[in-house]
């Protein structure tokens, strides 16, 4: 029989302190995200304070009022003079119009279907039905639960009638399983729609998504005009309805680093705008120098001082790095940001991180939701790292993948609209570019590109 015996093991484990985990959080955050990790630091440590702030305007700041602007005005507001009035009626217009539009709010896919449905017809259980199935959508339009489980115990003749209403009010096609289904919905409810189009959407959608147009064009026995009439009519359509409506706030993108050409090189500079420059409140400074006290406060003083400090230095260290990052990769792609983006060079986290000499993980942790604004426009960090079109990254092709879709792009818009992708191939391969047809047709497809079919003009 054998024995469990109790045993001592020496091992090594590394684990990081939570200084450590935040400074690693810091480094992968971007700018919004981290202004809002200062805002929580600067509430959470009194010994933090905000040295300078860029990214606000004080009242003191403002050009002063002249005293006898005000003069001016209170003489002529006080005379009986109709002329002249520092404060008007439009004025005040403006001002409640102002509040008004300001506490207003925009109307929900929810809200704006049950007003439609109060105005129908209808007896009080089907518009509690109807109701349920409104409030059951998604910001899509989509069913969140299968209407048969959200209303087991309703007749389901009173359900598919209600169904039906639903799907018929503004915007058509909600209230349906998916963006298939809305498609369908809303041709089938379109008088001017045309009856291929209805057929191509109720029986051979697999082949439109595919973009099988010449196969979807034999089935249906369409000649030409009547395809490309079919097709332009769905392009109307939305496949996701319910979106029109949505609530959702957009967030707007800051770019973290600016890459611009000054006296023939390329300077890159940080956006320390956005965020606090940080220090340590000199009232903690002097408690922490004070000889004795309380130990409980002097101890409370010092660690607060202490973590205030690593904060500071994390979002130094991560603005450093982001520098060394961006400092590598526009040394590894000048000709993009000379000439364009379809010049863009194949490029890996570990040619980046083998130039600073730092791991992969922290190069990938920097990148992550950072921007840069270029002469180009405004791109992600990581738009710079990208595979050659064949090999393995920066080791194969000094082609990029990025860069082919850009010139396959340029060949579309340029050269005649009816080019295959057989034909963009042939092109591509006199520029030394070998592609086979089936690629260059996935990263027409990535490049949201019509097939050659598509892009005749009528």
């Amino acid at each position: 029989m054998q024995l469990q015996k109790p045993a001592l093991v020496a091992e090594q484990r590394q684990k990081l302190s939570p200084q450590m985990l935040q400074s690693i959080k810091l480094m992968a955050m971007p700018l919004q995200e981290l202004k809002e990790e200062i805002q929580a630091e600067l509430e959470a440590n009194p010994a933090l304070e905000v040295l300078e702030d860029k990214s606000t305007v004080s009242l003191e700041s403002l050009p002063e009022r002249d005293e006898r602007d005000e003069e001016v005005n209170d003489v002529f507001e006080n005379s009986s003079d109709p002329g002249f009035a520092a404060r008007s009626a439009t004025d005040d217009d403006s001002k409640r119009m102002f509040i008004e539009g300001a506490i207003t709010r925009a109307e929900t896919l929810q809200e704006h279907l049950l007003w439609q449905l109060r105005l129908q017809p209808i007896d009080e259980a089907r518009r509690a039905i109807g109701e349920a199935l409104i409030q059951n959508l998604d910001d899509d339009g989509f069913h969140k639960v299968d209407p048969a489980a959200l209303l087991p115990d309703a007749p389901g003749a009173v359900v598919a009638d209600m169904l039906t209403l639903v799907r018929s009010l503004e915007p058509q096609g909600t209230c349906v399983a998916d963006f298939r289904e809305s498609l369908r919905v809303q041709a089938e409810l379109s008088p001017g729609a045309p009856l291929a189009a209805i057929a191509m959407l109720r029986d051979h959608i697999d082949l439109l998504e595919k973009g099988k147009h010449t196969e979807l064009q034999k089935r249906l026995k369409l000649g030409d005009e009547e395809f490309r009439e079919a097709l332009s009519f769905i392009k109307g359509l939305s496949p996701f309805p319910g979106r029109a409506y949505s609530t959702e706030e957009p967030r707007y993108v800051v770019p973290d680093l600016l890459v611009k050409l000054k006296d023939g090189d390329f300077v890159i500079v940080i956006n320390d705008e956005e965020f606090p420059v940080l220090g340590i409140d000199p009232f903690f400074d002097r408690l922490a120098e004070k000889k004795g006290g309380d130990r409980a406060t002097g101890a409370y003083v010092r660690d607060n001082i202490k973590r205030a400090k690593f904060f500071i230095r994390s979002i130094q260290q991560r603005n450093q790095t982001l520098l060394k990052v961006a400092r590598a990769v526009v040394e590894f792609q000048r000709a993009f940001f000379a000439r364009g983006p379809k010049y863009l060079a194949p490029l890996t986290l570990k040619d980046v991180a083998a130039e600073i000499g730092v791991h992969e993980t922290t190069v990938s942790r920097i990148a992550h939701k950072k921007y840069v604004q270029t002469d180009w426009g405004v791109f992600e960090l990581r738009y710079f790292f990208t595979n050659s079109i064949s090999g393995a990254g920066s080791s194969g092709s000094r082609f990029s993948k990025e860069g082919v879709k850009q010139v396959i792009k340029e060949i579309i818009e340029t050269e005649d609209a009816s080019l295959s992708d057989r034909d963009i191939a042939e092109l591509l391969a006199r520029r030394g570019i070998k592609l086979a047809r089936r690629t260059v047709a996935k990263y027409r497809q990535e490049l949201d590109l019509d097939s050659s079919f598509g892009r005749k003009r009528p």
